[in-house]
């Protein structure tokens, strides 16, 4: 600025400064130092508090926490139920409003195949068929009935045999849970704790927990005529529609899915994980999400080289006899919590077993999601005998013949 400038503004300049002055007077400020001592506003990731998220466990509640477990009544040790062939037990039955936070099972029993034997099943405000229908191994992610350890965001099995999960289970006016012993054993001892939470009332816009267990052993593949996954015919096979495609889940509402368990047992010889995941969402003919692999969708890369791992979102925690021959046994899971997958009117998620459907190995998955009431029918849970795994010869690399 021109001194002259300067000269011919300086009164519209000091009138300018008094003003700032007054309105530093009215917030409290030293008028001669505001400019030095004026707060800085707080940053985007603070607020008033602090950091977002500083006081999270010290913020007081407003539920009531409770848990339903199998204690014993009488005041002794005995802290288990027994399950007799063809019995259920009730895990939970209460009335109102409230959340289920976690679930905790271990259990004793000479039936070898209890992790497929035994059914756990949920319902949800009284609803006639339940929300949640799948083999207690299957939930917890031990889909071929064998346990090992691990840990994950939503489930985990601690030494020794202890199953957990941590899914929320919202009910607005009653919620009930049971687990059925479809095997011909005895359970000896079937301990549980069911954490949840009482309230005054639900949101409305509140989705209802489901989990829903669907097999394929085997997933009849489109030919056996081939010996690498990638030869003629199969690598030249198209497959733009999903057709055949083995599916973890398909329902009809609103909603939004959250992930599955997927368990595979290799009637071929080679690496079972051409396939690509093929989600369609509200109706569309053709996939709206579409994968690149198997070990992809898994978040894995190059057949997890054959090695387990567990992460929280992800993982294969169980590898056996891996990629080279029949008998092959893979436990994998996948959750979507990062952003679930969103659909307003339906979903079905599917994946493919081998390229286009070409191979023929056993699938066993658990698909866990929230949606609007009422659910659409769930298949029929497949016969006890019929969910035990076992090695089928279905021709193939590996398997001349067909038959079981």
């Amino acid at each position: 600025m021109h001194p002259s400038e300067l000269k011919d503004n300086l009164p519209a300049r000091r009138k300018l400064l008094g003003g700032m002055v007054s309105a530093a007077a009215l917030l409290g400020l030293n008028a001669a130092g505001a400019a030095a001592s004026a707060p800085t506003a707080p940053s985007p990731i603070e607020g008033p508090g602090g950091p977002d998220g500083l006081l999270d466990q010290a913020r007081l509640r407003n539920y009531k926490t409770r848990r339903s477990s199998s204690w014993d009544r009488t005041g002794g040790n005995d802290d288990a139920v027994r399950v007799e062939a063809g019995a259920a037990a009730t895990l939970l039955d209460v009335s109102g409003a409230g959340v289920v936070t976690h679930i905790w099972f271990t259990i004793n029993s000479e039936d070898e195949h209890h992790l497929k034997n035994l059914v756990l099943r949920a319902w949800w405000d009284g609803e006639s068929t339940p929300s949640v229908e799948t083999p207690i191994g299957d939930f917890f992610g031990l889909g071929l009935g064998e346990y090992f350890t691990y840990q994950s965001a939503l489930t985990s099995v601690a030494p020794m045999k202890a199953l957990n999960c941590y899914f929320q289970m919202p009910f607005s006016t009653a919620a009930r849970l049971t687990v059925e012993n479809q095997g011909k054993v005895r359970v000896n001892s079937l301990y549980f704790a069911v954490d949840y939470v009482t309230l005054a009332a639900l949101p409305g816009d509140v989705g209802r927990f489901h989990a829903q267990y669907r097999q394929s052993a085997p997933c009849k593949g489109w030919t056996d005529n081939w010996k690498n996954n990638w030869d003629d015919p199969v690598g030249d096979k198209k497959n733009l529609d999903g057709k055949d495609n083995y599916v973890f889940l398909e329902a009809t509402g609103r909603g939004h899915f959250v992930g599955v368990t997927h368990a595979i047992e290799q009637n071929q010889d080679g690496w079972f994980g051409e396939g690509d995941d093929m989600i369609f969402i509200d109706g569309d003919a053709q996939p709206t999400i579409n994968g690149t692999g198997t070990e992809d969708y898994y978040n894995g890369a190059w057949d997890f080289g054959g090695k387990p791992f567990a992460y929280e979102h992800n993982g294969a925690p169980l590898i056996s006899d891996p990629e080279e021959r029949i008998g092959g046994r893979y436990c994998l899971y996948r959750w979507h919590i990062e952003s679930p997958i969103t659909f307003e009117r339906s979903i079905k998620a599917t994946i493919e077993h081998g390229h286009a459907n070409h191979r023929s190995d056993n699938f066993y998955s658990t698909a866990y999601w929230y949606q609007t009431e009422p659910h659409a029918t769930f298949p029929t849970l497949p016969a006890a005998a019929d969910r035990i795994p076992k090695v089928f010869r279905e021709g193939g690399p590996g398997a001349a013949t067909p038959g079981s």
